[in-house]
C-alpha cells in the first residue's frame, strides 16, 4: 500500500499532467507554492536553466507548451518524506525526448522541480555494435582532451555523431601524467567515474594522478574514441552562411584542415594559467614558473622556494618540496577555506558518494541527479550548517593553523568549500597533510602579503620584508575559458560570450547579476555552434550528456528552440 506522500505527489502530478495538456500554463504555475523553483536541464527549454517563482515559470511554459508538448509526468517508485516534504522521482515525456525528473512537495505545493532530458526518442545510445565513424569528416571536433572531452567524445560515439578529439599531449591522460609526482585526485572515486564504464570495486579511494591517466587512456581506446594526440588547434573561424567551423590544426607537425558543424572546448573548468607580473622578474637568478608547470621537487632540496597562493595546488606544491628537503615559504594572499578530507569524506560526500550511499541503492546516476535537483539559490542554505559541523569538528587543526599565521575562513556567507567551487573555483584545500605541516611551522606562511618585486636572489613582500629565493612557483589559478577562444578565434567572439564559472551569486569573484546557473557552461553560447564543457569529473559526467543531447539534436536536424537564452 502506498504511503501518504505517495499519495500526494501521484496527485500534484496528475494535475500538472491535466493543465499542461490543455496547455493552461497559469494553472499549472499555480500548483507551485509562492517560493519555488523549477530547474530544466535541456527536456522543456533546451537550456540549462533555473527559473524562479510562479510568474517565471509561467512565462517558461507559456513559451515552450507549444514545441515541447510535455506529457504523461508519471510517478517513479514511492515518494518519501524528507524535512517535512514530500519528494519524489517521476518520469515524463516530450515530443521528441524523453526524461527523468524529481519533485518536493512543501503543503501539497510545488517546492522544487527538476525536469531532465533521458534520449532524444528515435535516436537513443547505441547498444548494438556502433558503426566505426573515425573515417568520416567530424560533425563535431572537441578541443582538449582530458576527463572532459573523453567524457563528452564517448557520449557522442554512443549517439552516432562522428567526432575528432584534439589533444595537444602525445596521449589520452598525459594532461593528469605530466602533473607534479604527488598529486592524487582530493576527491573520492565514488565521484569521480566516468559515464559507462565506472572504476572497479578495489579502485583506491582518492586515485593517483598516473593511474587516472592510465584509466583515461584505457577508456578512450575501449569506447573507440577518435582521439587525436599531439594534435592542436591554432586557428578556427565560423562562416554563417555556410553553417561550419574551419579549423587549422597542427597534427605532428602536419597541418590539417578540419571543417565541423560544431566546436567544443573542454579544456578544464578554465582557461590559460593566470600569470602576475612582478617588477624585478626579469633579473631573478633562480627558476620561476605557473604551478600548471611544476612536475617534481628533486631539484629544489635544501633550496629557498617561495609558492605564491594558498589553494589547493600550492599545499600540494609546498608538502611536495618540503618532503624533499627545501625551504619552503607560502605567500597566502587572502583567507583559506581548509577541510580535512576525512571530515568531508564523512559529513559531506558520505549521503550521496560513498560506499555507504552505494548500499543505499543511490547509484552515481541518481545521486548526480538528487545534487542537481537542489537550485543554486538554495545550495548555500544547506552547506552553511553542514559548514558549522565540519568547522566543529576540525576546529583543533584549524585553531593551529591560525596561530601558525594561516588565515582561514568558511566565505563570506560561511558557506564553505563547495560554494567556492562552484563561484569562483578556488580560495580552499581540503586538507590531505599540508595543513599539519603549516601548523607545526615545517611549511612557513607569510599571509596577507603579495610580492611586491623580485631581487636577483630573493623576493621583497609588500610589508617591506625580503626572503631569499632560490624557485619562485606562481599557484594564481587561471582565466577563464574565453581566454582560449580570444586566442584561437577572436577577442571579438571571446567577449561577447564573457567568461565562464561562477553563477552570479554577488561574492568576491563571481559578480552579478544573478544566473541561477554556470556561466557559459554546458549550453548555447553567444556565439552559433561553440560549447563550453568541463569541470571535475562529477561535472564532467554528468553535463556531457546534455551537451551530447544538444549536439545530436542539432545533427539530426530536430528543432531546439532555447528559452532564456
Amino acid at each position: 500500500m502506498a504511503n501518504a506522500e505517495t499519495g500526494i505527489a501521484r496527485a500534484w502530478l496528475a494535475e500538472l499532467n491535466a493543465a499542461l495538456e490543455r496547455r493552461d500554463f497559469t494553472a499549472a504555475a499555480n500548483l507551485f507554492g509562492h517560493e519555488c523553483y523549477w530547474r530544466d536541464l535541456i527536456s522543456l527549454t533546451w537550456n540549462i536553466i533555473t527559473l524562479e517563482g510562479r510568474d517565471a515559470i509561467a512565462a517558461m511554459l507559456a513559451s515552450t507548451l507549444l514545441h515541447a508538448a510535455p506529457v504523461r509526468f508519471a510517478i517513479e517508485g514511492e515518494a518519501e518524506a524528507v524535512d517535512g516534504m514530500a519528494a519524489c522521482w517521476f518520469t515524463f515525456e516530450t515530443k521528441v525526448a524523453r526524461g527523468r525528473g524529481h519533485l518536493r512537495l512543501k503543503g501539497g505545493q510545488g517546492y522544487t522541480m527538476l525536469t531532465t532530458m533521458l534520449a532524444l526518442k528515435g535516436h537513443e545510445e547505441r547498444r548494438d555494435p556502433i558503426p566505426d565513424t573515425r573515417g568520416q569528416p567530424p560533425y563535431c571536433v572537441i578541443i582538449g582532451g582530458g576527463q572532459g572531452g573523453i567524457a563528452l567524445g564517448a557520449r557522442l560515439t554512443r549517439l552516432g555523431v562522428p567526432t575528432v578529439i584534439l589533444e595537444k599531449n602525445q596521449r589520452a591522460g598525459d594532461s593528469w601524467r605530466h602533473r607534479y609526482k604527488s598529486l592524487v585526485l582530493h576527491d573520492p572515486v565514488w565521484y569521480d567515474h566516468l559515464p559507462y564504464l565506472p572504476f572497479p570495486d578495489h579502485w583506491p579511494v582518492f586515485t593517483p594522478k598516473d593511474k587516472m591517466g592510465d584509466w583515461l587512456e584505457c577508456y578512450a581506446k575501449i569506447m573507440e574514441l577518435n582521439y587525436w594526440g599531439l594534435s592542436e588547434c591554432v586557428k578556427a573561424s565560423y562562416d554563417s552562411f555556410a553553417q561550419e567551423w574551419t579549423l587549422q590544426v597542427n597534427r605532428n607537425g602536419q597541418q590539417i584542415e578540419l571543417r565541423p558543424k560544431q566546436l567544443v572546448f573542454a579544456t578544464g573548468s578554465y582557461g590559460p594559467p593566470r600569470e602576475i607580473q612582478v617588477p624585478g622578474a626579469e633579473i631573478f637568478k633562480g627558476e620561476q614558473y605557473h604551478s600548471s608547470q611544476y612536475k617534481s621537487a628533486a631539484p629544489y632540496g635544501a633550496k629557498h622556494c617561495i609558492v605564491v597562493g594558498a589553494n589547493t595546488s600550492a599545499h600540494d606544491v609546498c608538502a611536495d618540496l618540503w618532503e624533499h628537503g627545501a625551504d619552503v615559504t607560502m605567500i597566502q594572499r587572502s583567507p583559506t577555506t581548509v577541510v580535512r578530507s576525512e571530515t568531508l569524506m564523512e559529513m559531506a560526500f558520505a549521503p550521496l558518494y560513498s560506499e555507504q550511499a552505494v548500499r543505499n541503492g543511490i547509484t552515481t546516476d541518481k545521486a548526480d541527479l538528487i545534487f542537481a535537483s537542489t537550485p543554486f539559490r538554495l545550495l548555500p542554505h544547506g552547506q552553511i550548517p553542514l559548514c558549522t559541523g565540519m568547522a566543529e569538528r576540525d576546529a583543533d587543526l584549524l585553531a593551529r593553523l591560525n596561530k601558525a599565521g594561516f588565515k582561514t575562513d568558511f566565505g563570506e556567507d560561511n558557506s564553505g568549500q563547495m560554494m567556492k567551487a562552484l563561484r569562483t573555483g578556488a580560495g580552499y584545500y581540503l586538507d590531505v597533510g599540508a595543513s599539519e605541516l603549516i601548523a607545526n611551522g615545517d611549511i612557513k606562511v607569510r599571509s596577507g602579503v603579495e610580492l611586491s618585486r623580485i631581487k636577483e636572489n630573493s623576493v621583497v613582500l609588500s610589508d617591506g620584508s625580503e626572503l631569499p629565493a632560490d624557485l619562485i612557483v606562481y599557484a594564481t589559478g587561471y582565466l577563464p575559458m574565453n581566454e582560449w577562444v580570444a586566442r584561437i578565434i577572436s577577442r571579438e567572439v571571446a567577449d561577447r560570450i564573457g567568461p565562464n564559472w561562477g553563477y552570479g551569486s554577488g561574492t568576491k569573484g563571481d559578480p552579478g547579476p544573478w544566473q541561477g546557473e554556470l556561466r557559459n557552461m554546458w549550453k548555447p553560447l553567444k556565439q552559433e555552434a561553440l560549447w563550453f564543457h568541463g569541470g571535475n569529473l562529477h561535472l564532467s559526467r554528468h553535463y556531457s550528456l546534455y551537451v551530447a543531447l544538444q549536439l545530436k539534436a542539432r545533427m539530426e536536424n530536430i528543432a531546439t528552440p532555447v528559452y532564456g537564452g
